[in-house]
Formats: structure tokens, sequence, C-alpha cells
């Protein structure tokens, strides 16, 4: 009876044997595989957590980095879109594109006025210093062929016969000093009207001069305002959320600064080159003055005098005889 009992425990007995040597065997393997240095990206990988009362730690899997999370640990950020000037223009906010737009047309206005004034003057000082040539070789009024091309000098010849005829009626009676005055009157508003309509535009060029840094520092000041708001909502300082902002921000600046700057130095060229017109007009009105003072001379000199009544010597004479 017993060697039945045994024969039928043995199997059993055997199983467990080679069960409990699977296991032994098997330990090694499992240590080894815990204590690799690292794993490949994309596979789990184990991290031991502290045992408690000195067992051994249990294994536990943790999830691999992303693709991104190990292109940002490496330090080389993926830019969100081109900061090239159009790129930067673009991308800017509405506030600071209108800005940049601002100082576009400005710029593009400077540039205008420069041409047109340049070409104006230029030909408005050749057409005056012929005209002074001319005031200059005349003997008078009268000598001079008005032409509706002479311009300002024009305008100051037909004010000048204009007073002559008018103060006809008076200049054998009244002194001539009036009709000068009036003339001089006359030649200075006409010197005065040409000088402003020449310097019409140069106004322009002084307020972008002046303002245009100002309006490119508010573009800056709400770019950077965005870059800090962009930070606060990120809840980073990483280089993709802040460098696109403060890149707009100093775009800006810069076309500020390129509006501004050709701004004030064409107006101070032409500040220079309508005074240089203005004392060309003064010549010429100087030169008219001349003419009108010499028409009054040689009316004077042509008038006839008054003779002297016969006996007038002797009877002076003989008062004074009478006298003495």
């Amino acid at each position: 009876m017993r060697n039945e009992m045994s024969n039928r425990s043995r199997p059993t007995q055997n199983l467990l044997l080679a069960a409990t040597l699977a296991i032994f065997l098997s330990g090694p393997a499992m240590v080894a595989a815990q204590t690799e240095p690292s794993a490949p990206v994309g596979e789990q990988t184990v991290a031991p957590l502290p045992a408690e009362g000195g067992s051994s730690p249990a294994p536990v899997t943790a999830p691999a980095p992303a693709e991104g999370g190990a292109i940002a640990a490496e330090g080389a950020p993926n830019l969100p879109h081109d900061l090239s000037p159009v790129g930067m223009f673009l991308a800017a906010d509405v506030v600071v594109k209108s800005v940049m737009i601002a100082l576009a047309l400005a710029s593009v206005a400077t540039w205008a006025i420069f041409f047109v004034k340049t070409l104006e003057l230029a030909f408005a000082k050749v057409r005056m210093k012929r005209a002074v040539r001319a005031l200059t070789a005349a003997n008078g009024l009268a000598a001079l062929k008005l032409d509706r091309k002479a311009g300002v000098a024009g305008e100051m010849i037909a004010a000048a016969v204009d007073e002559m005829a008018r103060s006809e009626a008076v200049l054998d009676q009244a002194p001539a000093t009036g009709v000068k005055e009036r003339a001089a009157s006359l030649l200075s508003r006409i010197e005065i009207r040409a000088g402003k309509r020449m310097s019409a535009g140069t106004g322009v060029l002084a307020s972008i001069g002046s303002v245009g840094p100002f309006v490119g520092l508010f573009g800056t000041v709400w770019g950077i305002m965005n870059s800090f708001i962009g930070i606060s909502k990120a809840q980073t300082t990483n280089l993709a959320i802040v460098a696109p902002g403060i890149a707009e921000a100093l775009l800006a600046t810069a076309i500020g600064l390129v509006a501004a700057i050709p701004a004030v130095v064409i107006y101070n060229y032409f500040a220079r080159s309508v005074g240089g017109y203005k004392l060309i007009l003064a010549d010429a009105a100087a030169a008219v003055e001349r003419l009108v003072s010499r028409d009054l001379d040689h009316r004077q000199i042509r008038k006839p005098q008054p003779r002297r009544q016969d006996g007038y010597g002797h009877g002076a004479d003989a008062s004074i005889a009478r006298i003495g």
C-alpha cells in the first residue's frame, strides 16, 4: 500500500523540483536585464523605486520621452515662422503692422517731396537769375517786355507798372516818395508769397523727421508687450516664444529710423536751398524798385520848368538897391 502511494506522489515531487530549478536559473537573467545602462529611444525604461523594510526594489516602467522633448532638451528649438523682414511684417500684430505701414508711407512721401521740390527749385532759380540779369540791364520799366513765363519777376514788373499807372494823376503834384513806398510794399508782399509757396512741403519733412522715431518706438513697445504676454501664457522663456515678438518690435524701430533720418537731412537741404532762392527774389525786387525810382527821376527831369517873369531880376536888384 505504501509503495502505491509513493509511486503516485513521485510525479508531483518531480514537477515541483523542476519548477524550483527553473525559477533559480531565471533569476540572474532578470537581474542582468534590470542593470542595463540605457534603453533605446522609443522603448520603456525601468526605474527602481525605494523598497520598504529593506526588501528588494520592484521594477517600475516609465514612458519614453517624446521626439519634441528630446529636441528641446538638446537646446535647438524650432522657431515658429520666418524671421526675414517680410516674414516678420506678415506675422506682426495688427498695431505693429499699422505702424510699419504708416512709416513706410511717410518714407515714400519724403522721397516724393525731395524729387518734386528739387526740380521745382532748380527751374525757379534758373528763371529768377535770368530775370535779375534782365532787370539789372534795363533802363526803365518801359524797356522790359512782360513774359508769361517770367514767373515771380513778371508779377513784380506788372505790380510796379500798375502802381505807376494808378499814380499817374498825382505824379506831377505829389512827391515821388509815396509812389516808391507803395511799389516797395507790393514787391515785398509778392516776394513773401513766392518764398512761402516755394517752402510748401518742407513742413511735412520736419514733421516726419521729428515724429518718426517716436512712432517706431511705439511699435517697439507694443511688440515687446505682446512678447511678454506670450511668455506669460506659455509659461516658458523658450526662444521660440520670445524671439518673434522682439524681432518684430525692433523692425518697427528700424523702419522709423529709415523714415526719419532722410526726412531730417532733406529738410535741412531744402532750408538752405529755399534761403538762396529768397535771396534771388530780394535781388529781383530791389532791381524793380530801382527801375521805378529811375522812371520817376526821368519824369521829373522831363517835366517843364516854370519860366521866370521878365524884369524879375531887375526888380530884385532894385529892391536890394533900395534896401541898401
